[in-house]
């Protein structure tokens, strides 16, 4: 066993001050030696001396500057000199080098915490949480590592109280508007949202990806009475379908739901051919797709009648749903229940059929069926012909109209969060 060998069985076996005298032999006779740099460098940064720590972790990142630890470590030296763009820089480095040290992350939101970068901090510590958490770490004190309870804690403390207070702050012109009993339900939703509490539903089948909103009755599927727009709808089927018709021979207007194939490889499956699903949007993340409205304005009259779930930016989702011959769409959940999902078939062959909570659904050409898309389903066509029903996103029937006021607003909240944190 070499010297440098011995130093890194002393520190394994916790003789910091042994292994720290034994990389000091080390560094003597190998200047470049990243392992003792590092060590040697911490134990300054524990001693105050701080300039020492930049010197030695300085030259550890000049011999190997993609060494993840290196640049974490380098990154703490900076933050103790306040030297805080440098640190940053270390910081994301040492990311850059390994995504997976989520130890950077949380020094990276101290980081903009003590900068003061109140909205940086939360996503950067939420990120680092949610992380860590996926993989079974940070979820409890068993979990954690006893040196991080501490910083743990507090960056949970850290998101949580300041998350809260941005959606009091979100709600609070609409509790002025309509009253604190009218969004109680709404609060309910955001404490769970939150994990401030636990998301009870009387169906354990029901589970959305994203949000929860308590008190709506649970069930796979809605009777269809409960939003009296859907009689005239299906009074239009075949002025809307005749449309479709017009529409099909064609490619233009038409998209792939899945934008990548790596997602249709996950989630469709096809019998004798390759699965194809795509559609002729009329909504998508709620934008209006006015070249497909134009070319059918007997459909785009029907949709301007219905209760979308209108949502800037997330929805709603309407489109001519084509499923090719021998497609499967695969069991999955939907992200919430405020919202509930809502199929016109308009070219139904044998051997097509929805699932779901394990309830089977065929479809019936001009009937329309409504289901709550937070239980597992999937849909089918096994037959030879091409299979196209109308889906379009609806609010909760059992939603209040002061509820979705406040839910399109807290809704992008929430959306805009998650993908500050995703894009992080």
């Amino acid at each position: 066993m070499n010297a440098a060998d011995q130093a890194h069985l002393l520190l394994k076996q916790g003789k910091a001050k042994e292994a720290e005298a034994a990389f000091g032999a080390v560094l003597e006779s190998n200047p470049d030696h990243v392992e003792a740099l590092n060590v040697l460098g911490l134990a300054a940064l524990r001693e105050g001396d701080i300039d020492k720590a930049l010197m030695l972790l300085k030259h550890a990142a000049e011999v190997d500057g993609a060494q993840a630890l290196t640049q974490l470590h380098l990154g703490r030296a900076h933050a103790a000199a306040f030297e805080f763009e440098s640190a940053e820089a270390a910081y994301a480095a040492a990311l850059a080098c390994e995504p997976k040290l989520h130890l950077a992350r949380l020094q990276l939101g101290e980081l903009h915490e003590k900068r003061g970068d109140t909205a940086r901090a939360v996503m950067t510590y939420a990120r680092a949480l949610n992380d860590a958490q996926t993989e079974g770490r940070w979820l409890n004190a068993t979990t954690t590592p006893a040196a991080l309870h501490t910083a743990v804690d507090h960056a949970q403390r850290f998101v949580r109280e300041r998350r809260v207070a941005g959606f009091a702050e979100l709600m609070e012109p609409f509790i002025r508007k309509y009253g604190v009993s009218a969004l109680r339900r709404v609060e309910q939703a955001v404490r769970i949202h939150l994990h401030l509490e636990q998301a009870v539903s009387t169906d354990p089948r029901q589970t959305p990806t994203f949000l929860f909103f308590p008190g709506i009755p649970a069930t796979p599927y809605l009777d269809k009475g409960l939003i009296p727009e859907i009689e005239e709808l299906e009074a239009r089927t075949s002025q809307i379908r005749a449309e479709l018709l017009a529409l099909l021979p064609s490619a233009s207007g038409r998209e792939r739901v899945f934008h990548s194939g790596e997602l249709e490889e996950a989630n469709l499956r096809g019998l004798d051919a390759p699965p194809s699903w795509n559609g002729y949007y009329f909504f998508r993340h709620g934008e209006r797709r006015e070249e497909n409205c134009a070319a059918c304005p007997h459909t785009a009259a029907a949709l301007d009648d219905l209760p979308l779930a209108r949502v800037p930016g997330h929805g709603p989702e309407v489109l001519f749903s084509v499923f090719s011959p021998g497609t499967h769409l695969l069991p999955h959940c939907g992200v919430t229940n405020t919202r509930v999902v809502g199929h016109l078939p308009l070219m139904i062959p044998e051997n097509c059929a929805l699932r779901v909570g394990g309830e089977d659904h065929p479809w019936r050409e001009g009937e329309v069926v409504v289901f709550d898309d937070t239980y597992e389903h999937e849909a089918w066509n096994r037959s030879d012909r091409t299979r196209v029903v109308m889906i379009f996103d609806l609010w909760n029937p059992f939603l209040s109209s002061a509820e979705r006021d406040v839910l399109s607003a807290l809704v992008v909240a929430m959306g805009e969060f998650r993908a500050g944190v995703e894009g992080l």
